[in-house]
C-alpha cells in the first residue's frame, strides 16, 4: 500500500469590499503612497467595515467559496481549523461556529494561533491528521479582521494590515502529491517585539488600559523586520537543501505577505526568478492568517499538478517556518 501524504484538493477566498488605499490612509495619518510604497509594496488593502461581524463572517464567506467550488458537501468535512490572530471573542472558539455556519455537521473543531505563522503551522497539524489516517477531509482556514485590532494613528502599524480570509481542503493521497517536508521554529525573543499589551490575563481590560490604548497592535518595525529578513530566508533555505532542491526545482514561493522587501530577500537566498515568487501584497497588505491561502486562491490558475511549491512565514512571538508541498492538481 502506498504511503498516504496529504494534499491540498481545493482552495476558496474572501475579501471585504471595502478598499483603503494609501491616499485615504494619508487623510488619516501623517504618510503618503510613495512612502508606503517604498517600503512595504502594499497599495491598499481590505477592510471589514460593517457592525457585527468578525472574522468568522470572513472565514464562513472563505468556506463557502471553497465548498461551491469543489461541490462538496460540508457535512463530508471531518474537522474545521480556524487559524487566527483576532478570533471572534475570548473563550468561545471562531472555528466551531464557522463549523456550525457552513453545515459542517459531522466535524470538531477549533482555532489554531501562531500570529502571522498560524496558517503555516495549521498546514502542519491538518497534514497531520490527514496522514495518520483517522480523517480523510480538513478544511483548513486562515482569516484574520486585523482592522479590529489597528489604531489607525498610528503610522507604524496602520499602513500594514488589511482584512481576508482564505481556505484550503486537505485530502489523502498516494500519488506522493502533498505536504513532503516542514521545519517550523518559534523563539520566545520575539513577544516584546510585536503584540498587544492588554487584554489577555497578564493585563486583563481596564479603563487604564483602554485609555492607554494598549489593546491594539504594537510593533517594533526594525526588529521585526531584521528577524523576519534573516528567519524567513534561512528556513527556505534550509529546507530546499534538505529535500535537494535548486533553485530551478521550484516552481513558485508561497511566502507570507508582510512586506514586499522581506519576500524579496527570501527569493534572493533561495536563487528563485522574480515569476517565481507570488506576490498580492499591494492589493490586500499584510492579512496575517489569511496571505498564503488567498496567494493559493489568486494564482490557483497558475498552480500544476507536482509543481514543487515552497511556504514560509513569519510572525509574532516569534514563530516562523517552511513547508515543502507538491501540488495535486490542475485546476483547468
Amino acid at each position: 500500500m502506498s504511503k498516504i501524504s496529504a494534499a491540498i484538493t481545493a482552495v476558496g477566498a474572501y475579501v471585504p469590499d471595502y478598499v483603503l488605499t494609501n491616499d485615504v490612509l494619508a487623510t488619516m495619518v501623517d504618510t503618503n503612497d510613495e512612502w508606503i510604497t517604498t517600503r512595504t509594496g502594499i497599495k491598499e488593502r481590505r477592510i471589514l467595515k460593517e457592525e457585527g461581524k468578525g472574522t468568522s463572517f470572513l472565514a464562513i464567506k472563505a468556506a463557502q467559496d471553497l465548498l461551491e467550488k469543489k461541490q462538496l458537501d460540508p457535512k463530508e468535512l471531518d474537522m474545521v481549523i480556524v487559524a487566527t490572530a483576532t478570533p471572534d471573542m475570548p473563550v468561545a472558539s471562531t472555528a466551531v461556529y464557522t463549523a456550525s455556519q457552513i453545515g459542517a455537521t459531522n466535524a470538531f473543531a477549533f482555532d489554531l494561533t501562531a500570529a502571522c505563522s498560524s496558517f503555516l503551522y495549521g498546514m502542519s497539524t491538518a497534514a497531520s491528521y490527514i496522514e495518520s489516517g483517522r480523517y480523510k477531509k480538513v478544511l483548513l482556514i486562515g482569516a484574520d479582521k486585523m482592522s479590529s485590532i489597528i489604531d489607525y494613528t498610528d503610522r507604524a502599524t496602520c499602513i500594514i494590515f488589511g482584512d481576508g480570509g482564505g481556505a484550503v481542503l486537505f485530502e489523502p493521497n498516494e500519488e506522493g502529491m502533498g505536504l513532503q517536508d516542514e521545519y517550523l521554529r518559534s523563539d520566545g525573543v520575539g513577544r516584546e517585539y510585536l503584540k498587544i499589551d492588554a487584554g489577555g490575563s497578564i493585563l486583563p481590560t481596564s479603563q487604564e488600559t483602554l485609555d492607554n490604548k494598549q489593546h491594539t497592535v504594537f510593533q517594533d518595525g526594525k526588529t521585526v523586520f531584521k528577524f523576519a529578513v534573516s528567519n524567513m530566508a534561512d528556513v527556505s533555505d534550509k529546507i530546499m537543501k534538505r529535500n535537494n532542491l535548486s533553485g530551478d526545482d521550484v516552481n513558485f514561493l508561497i511566502a507570507h505577505q508582510a512586506n514586499k522587501r522581506i519576500i524579496d530577500a527570501t527569493a534572493k537566498r533561495m536563487e528563485l526568478d522574480e515569476d517565481k515568487v507570488l506576490i498580492n501584497i499591494h492589493k490586500y497588505g499584510n492579512t496575517t492568517s489569511a496571505t498564503l491561502p488567498l496567494l493559493m486562491s489568486d494564482y490557483e490558475n497558475k498552480l500544476k499538478k507536482g509543481d514543487n511549491i515552497i511556504f514560509a512565514a513569519f510572525g509574532g512571538g516569534f514563530t516562523w517556518g517552511s513547508i515543502y508541498l507538491k501540488w495535486a492538481y490542475n485546476s483547468n
